[in-house]
């Protein structure tokens, strides 16, 4: 039974460090050189901002959800007319979900380390490629 407590303890412990971490991440999420804040939208219209790391691959640039709250990919997948504000720009974009070789390649290009998907909880990671309008 000893086992199984201390087995129970340290899967709530790592439980509460992820949230932990996701909550300060997307309140303190820093705006920089490497990000952009991404504009989507809700089926009534209103808009909403997210900073998010931008990556470049093969001359396109794209975003990944790589966080469990994830409430931004769900929109641009629903209503793929998003906006980008990239180097204090704000243009037009649609957000294209990104799968087979094109994923790939983007993920190897923009690995995570270990350390960083600890901290995260192992989430799924998905691409978006935002093109201009």
């Amino acid at each position: 039974m000893t086992v199984l407590k201390i087995t129970a303890i340290a899967v709530l412990v790592y439980v509460a460090i992820v949230a932990t971490f996701e909550s300060l991440l997307g309140f303190m999420q820093p705006a920089g050189g490497s990000t952009l804040v991404i504009t989507t939208f809700d089926k009534d219209g209103t808009p909403h901002d997210r900073v998010v790391s931008r990556l470049e691959s093969d001359g396109h640039v794209y975003v990944a959800a790589n966080h469990w709250p994830r409430a931004w990919y769900r929109r641009a997948l629903q209503n793929p007319e998003v906006q980008a504000t990239i180097d204090g720009q704000k243009r037009d974009y649609r957000a294209v979900a990104v799968s087979g070789a094109e994923h790939d390649r983007v993920e190897s290009e923009h690995k995570h380390g270990l350390g960083f998907r600890i901290l995260t909880g192992f989430p799924p990671r998905y691409f978006v490629r935002l093109d201009p309008r």
